[in-house]
């Protein structure tokens, strides 16, 4: 039940969240602030219903071009500095706000996955394109430069909320750790690939990958919903691009 509570209060835990947001998970510091984020602050810091709340928040986070990775991490801080786990029905409408307001979004002409955050499966497609025609100027076998890391966190009988709630937790947790610079996809439910060279250190990437995941699902309260230890594994590229894109659609989870 709502409560009253002084409006300096709901500001006071905005600057609180902003300040462990901005010390633990924000990426750009100067566009932190939003005012979608004052109705959200006061509807935790009063009891009400957070549900429009973090659905708008999720739209502008969107608008602004945060990932929905980084949005969640954010909503995150947002209740722990109210010492509790964010409810899943407030994570499900943030991440529904962020999916409405990045409906448009394209990358590299491919739609981007609404709950993970990642670019599709055909981005990472054309990715690779460009790999084989590197590979092919240089007369090097591609399989001997790249290869494909690829992530499994499903469980069976995962109901759609929490569904969503992990895929966009491993999606910020992919990020983490391989930043931009490495392309990757959603390749399908539960299931991630990224393109990594060949000298990648993959024992370490793994042990950071799962440390990432786990530290993100488990806050989110979805840690019954993936899978224990997380699947990582490599995959070298067959000689064909034709052949790697089939290797991708073998890859995807329905």
């Amino acid at each position: 039940m709502a409560t009253e509570v002084p409006a300096d209060e709901s500001v006071a835990l905005r600057d609180r969240w902003q300040a462990a947001s901005l010390e633990s998970v924000w990426l750009r510091p100067g566009d932190w602030y939003h005012p979608a984020v004052d109705p959200l602050a006061r509807a935790v810091a009063t009891g009400a219903a957070a549900l429009e709340a973090a659905e708008d928040l999720g739209r502008a986070r969107a608008d602004a071009g945060v990932g929905v990775g980084e949005a969640v991490d954010d909503l995150v801080c947002l209740y722990r500095t109210s010492d509790a786990d964010p409810p899943l029905d407030v994570l499900r409408a943030l991440a529904t706000g962020w999916a409405d307001g990045s409906a448009g979004l394209v990358v590299s002409g491919s739609v981007v996955d609404p709950t993970t955050g990642l670019p599709s499966g055909t981005y990472l497609g054309q990715r690779l394109a460009e790999t084989y025609g590197a590979a092919e100027r240089d007369g090097t076998p591609v399989r001997t430069t790249h290869a494909l890391t690829v992530v499994d966190v499903a469980v069976d009988a995962v109901p759609p909320l929490l569904r969503a709630a992990r895929s966009a937790a491993v999606g910020a947790a992919l990020r983490a750790v391989f930043g931009t610079a490495e392309p990757m996809a959603a390749l399908g439910t539960g299931v991630a690939a990224v393109l990594t060279a060949r000298t990648a250190d993959l024992e370490t990437q793994t042990v950071r990958l799962r440390a990432a995941i786990m530290a993100r699902v488990v806050p989110m309260r979805v840690s019954a919903a993936t899978r224990h230890p997380v699947r990582i594994w490599q995959v070298l590229l067959p000689p064909t691009h034709t052949e790697a894109l089939a290797l991708l659609r073998r890859l995807a989870r329905p």
